[in-house]
């Protein structure tokens, strides 16, 4: 089984959980024997694992020949197709060639970011796709986030292969449910003309039906896992004793996250107790008022800010911590509470997240329940027998969560497509 997958991001160079999850699947589906996966990315950096299979950058990928004339890119890439797959190339809104400009070795240049072009780049990444289709053999395409569904479904149209999305988030989640338009107009575009498509959770499947009007025998869930924890992480040790307590947050300061509910629940256990310290660790655009916030509450003594974490930073942190807490509004799965639980973290998660679905050993809150949120924080901090519990029984159960369970889900659903 051959599969081409797209995807935006890939480790060590991750800005969030996408690149994480697409390491995980590809590493465990790389254990079923017969599995060839070509891993596409805007731009690569050079130092990502390649052991288990072949990552391409797009901005290697030429896409005009650069010896022929002094035609414009528009003429050379309309010589390079076949006529009729230019005009329909052409007419689609996610390939505007008025966004293409190629280098002097005849390839797109990417960020490999985030940047405030990010439409652009998009649409430049499926201009590449279609180049990436005709010259790779393949069996199936798999588009992992909205920002590859245009390239997986341009890859489909050409070659007529079938075309599975993997849907980590929505515009739902990450807007609070101010959609933007053109996005939701991506993401359901893509569903609209996909063979099939793979969420995260139960809770982004129920979104996918009712908010993108998808046939519910059209998606299918399959829950996240956790890499197992490598020989240099398991040596990590707590980088300082210090005689309080130490709860984290970490992740992106965002709306989704639900930041100002932790500092409100941080405020709460402060006003009960003196011997705990409250970590935010992450950036985003919430972060300064985060601070601003933890200022006029005045526990700034207390809670410190670490700024972006990453690799082994991550670890470090987590190893230093006495409670980990997610208080996410809308989380497709949420990954971290795994990685603190392998690392004997007691963790307290929102029933809005995805990973609530499959965790049993945590402590569950909703997201605006600030009393419930500093009562499960006071407890494990104050309550040794409750702390010891959750430490055993939480990293044995996330230890039976691996990614090779959930990639024998994904090869079974493309084995109803490709055989």
């Amino acid at each position: 089984m051959k599969a081409l997958m797209f995807g935006w991001e890939f480790p060590p160079h991750i800005l969030g959980g996408l690149g994480t999850a697409s390491y995980g699947l590809t590493r465990g589906m790389s254990i079923q024997e017969d599995m060839d996966i070509t891993f596409v990315i805007p731009k690569p950096w050079g130092d990502e694992d390649q052991s288990f299979l072949k990552i391409i950058g797009a901005n290697n990928t030429p896409v005009v020949w650069r010896d022929i004339s002094q035609e414009t890119a528009k003429e050379r890439l309309e010589k390079f197709m076949d006529p009729q797959e230019y005009f329909n190339l052409r007419d689609n809104i996610y390939a505007d060639f008025n966004y293409m400009h190629t280098n002097d070795l005849g390839c797109i240049e990417f960020s490999g970011k985030y940047p405030d072009n990010l439409i652009e780049e998009i649409n430049n990444y499926s201009i590449v796709a279609g180049v990436i289709a005709r010259t790779y053999d393949f069996d199936i395409i798999h588009s992992h986030d909205w920002l590859t569904y245009p390239a997986g479904l341009h890859s489909k149209t050409i070659t007529g292969k079938p075309l599975v999305l993997h849907v980590h988030a929505t515009d739902f989640d990450r807007s609070g449910g101010d959609v933007n338009p053109i996005v939701y107009n991506i993401e359901k575009n893509g569903m609209d003309h996909a063979d099939h498509i793979i969420c995260v959770s139960n809770l982004t499947r129920q979104t996918v039906i009712d908010k993108y009007h998808q046939d519910p025998s059209k998606v299918t869930t399959v829950h996240n896992a956790v890499e197992p924890l490598s020989p240099e992480i398991l040596a990590i040790e707590r980088i300082t004793e210090v005689p309080e307590k130490v709860v984290t947050f970490l992740g992106r300061i965002t709306m989704q996250k639900g930041p100002e509910y932790f500092v409100d629940a941080a405020t709460q256990v402060l006003k009960h107790t003196n011997h705990v310290r409250f970590v935010m660790a992450g950036s985003g655009d919430m972060m300064n008022k985060m601070i601003r916030l933890v200022a006029d509450r005045g526990i700034a003594d207390k809670f410190h800010f670490t700024g972006f974490l990453k690799g082994k930073q991550v670890y470090e942190m987590l190893k230093s911590s006495d409670v980990y807490v997610m208080p996410s509004v809308s989380e497709p799965f949420g990954i971290s509470p795994l990685e603190a639980m392998q690392c004997g973290v007691p963790s307290i998660i929102s029933y809005q997240s995805g990973c609530a679905e499959i965790l049993k050993n945590v402590i569950k809150t909703d997201y605006w329940d600030v009393d419930g949120m500093a009562d499960a924080i006071y407890s494990i901090c104050t309550y040794k027998g409750m702390e010891n519990f959750l430490q055993i029984e939480g990293k044995k159960e996330v230890d039976e969560i691996k990614w090779e369970y959930a990639g024998q889900k994904v090869r079974d659903i493309y084995n109803k497509f490709v055989g």
